[in-house]
């Protein structure tokens, strides 16, 4: 399983996690008015990743199974977990922990 395809698609998931965390930066800022809200640096640079991020998905599905694809995308989840800890300064309850715990079980069951 482990290819350039699965690298790919690993930074594709990882791209589409930094957009969220821009975009939800940008959601929680304060804003002159309703066009500034959505033509904002922040809201661009976001969907721009998302866009090139939706595009490596698409190259990397050339090279993997499909049945392969959502076991890699759920690393998106321990992504965004992360990367919210680390930027936006969220606590990790329980609930985070376990649910990174059983990703991270889901993954490894689902590859043997």
């Amino acid at each position: 399983m482990l290819n350039k395809y699965v690298g790919i698609f690993l930074l594709a998931v990882f791209i589409a996690s930094c957009a969220q965390i821009i975009l939800k930066t940008s959601a929680g800022a304060e804003h002159r008015n309703i066009i500034s809200e959505y033509l904002n640096i922040k809201v661009i640079i976001g969907y721009t990743l998302m866009g090139i991020s939706t595009l490596g998905a698409i190259i990397a599905y050339r090279g993997i199974e499909l049945k392969n694809g959502p076991i890699i995308e759920s690393f998106g989840y321990i992504f965004v977990f992360i990367l919210s800890w680390v930027f936006l300064n969220e606590k990790p309850s329980i609930n985070k922990i376990i649910g990174f715990i059983l990703i991270i079980s889901g993954v490894i069951v689902s590859t043997y």
